[in-house]
């Protein structure tokens, strides 16, 4: 086993993952991190929305800004009794440090905090200024968290210029993957209607499974797009499907189906349902739909962050970065709106969400130089 106090990093790293935040709970994570950015001089803002807690941090007070954003909450462990250690006692075995949020994503806010003091040591008057942006619900239903905080600097007439997410974006060596942008989340709750009956006469009732099959067929069928030089081809998913009333002589009057589209930047989120609907309407389904916009596909071409951010890990670790916009969606989706330029850059995510979740405590040394490089390039 290795002493955390050997690195201020996977110190700071072990007395996070020990505070059980799961989401939406942030059980003083975020006290811990702003005790230690007031400490070299950042001006702290504690924004909490409904049961949430949210931090906005600034040193500087001029110049463009580089914001670090993430998330001190974590998913539900799962059963704690298939964990091979306590998920919220935090150990490094074999080099590994194990617990809950190891990986997603309190070693990348602890990468941050000592990056940022170890930057300040050097460069106490650098330039620009420097931002932490954290909440505590981006894994649950993420309505008071990032997207509040960003409401609420716009508010404030504070735009952002650049922003770096501690996502776990490394696929099998930290820094193999930059994150670069993340494609759009469209989902659906359809409910279709029929008329329910004795499925011994049919010409009584209204099956409304028969009548959604084709339709989804056709949905299931459809190529969207092409996708393009950025993001893959839209794709489409149905992730739930409900019906009847447990009766084997019942046929149903309704039926329930939970699908989702990820698109890309080559169609919009109106012309996503409107061609849905067009396909319902071709197969007369009288039908409810309630649309929920997770958000919209965003991209950061190359440009002085990315440039920076590249630069900063081949530097650190020989690794010449792929930009890539593949996985599910990121609070960076908050960010990029405002016309920030953002990339996500954090540990492997092998086993983010699983049980016995781990990363390389080296890692995260590599990890605290990267994004000390990065301030480095952006901030002197």
């Amino acid at each position: 086993m290795t002493d955390p106090n050997s690195s201020p990093t996977l110190s700071l790293a072990c007395d996070l993952i020990a505070r059980a935040s799961v989401t939406p709970e942030d059980a003083g994570c975020q006290a811990l991190m702003t005790q230690r950015l007031e400490r070299i001089g950042f001006r702290v803002e504690h924004l909490r929305f409904g049961e949430v807690d949210n931090f906005w941090a600034v040193r500087g007070n001029a110049g463009p800004i580089l914001v670090f954003a993430g998330h001190t909450d974590v998913v539900p462990t799962g059963p704690e009794t298939q964990w091979q250690h306590p998920p919220f006692e935090p150990q490094v075995i074999e080099g590994m440090l194990c617990g809950r949020g190891a990986a997603d994503m309190k070693g990348s806010l602890a990468a941050m905090v000592v990056a940022c003091e170890q930057f300040v040591a050097q460069h106490p008057d650098h330039s620009g200024r420097i931002g932490f942006l954290i909440t505590s619900d981006e894994e649950g239903p993420a309505d008071n968290g990032t997207v509040k905080v960003v409401e609420w600097l716009q508010s404030q007439g504070e735009p952002i210029d650049w922003c770096i997410v501690g996502e776990p974006s490394s696929t099998n060596k930290l820094g193999d993957v930059i994150k670069n942008g993340r494609r759009g989340s469209l989902g659906a709750e359809l409910t279709v209607h029929g008329v329910q009956g004795h499925v011994a006469y049919p010409h009584l009732a209204d099956n409304p499974i028969h009548a959604l099959a084709p339709a989804l067929a056709e949905l299931a069928a459809t190529q969207w797009d092409q996708g393009n030089d950025f993001f893959p081809a839209t794709s489409f998913q149905v992730s739930n499907i409900q019906a009847g009333t447990g009766a084997t002589n019942v046929i149903p009057g309704k039926a329930h189906v939970v699908f989702n589209f990820r698109f890309s930047t080559e169609v919009t989120e109106q012309q996503l349902r409107e061609r849905t609907e067009a396909i319902f309407a071709r197969h007369r389904l009288k039908y409810d739909i309630l649309w929920k916009l997770s958000g919209q596909p965003f991209l950061t071409a190359k440009g002085s962050l990315v440039e920076a951010v590249v630069k900063a890990v081949q530097e650190t670790t020989g690794t010449l970065p792929e930009l890539s916009t593949s996985g599910g969606t990121s609070d960076g989706r908050f960010i990029a709106p405002t016309g920030a330029q953002v990339v996500e850059l954090g540990p492997v995510n092998a086993t983010i969400h699983k049980v016995d979740e781990r990363i390389s405590a080296q890692d995260l040394e590599l990890l605290t130089q990267c994004y000390q490089k990065v301030l480095e390039n952006l901030l002197t």
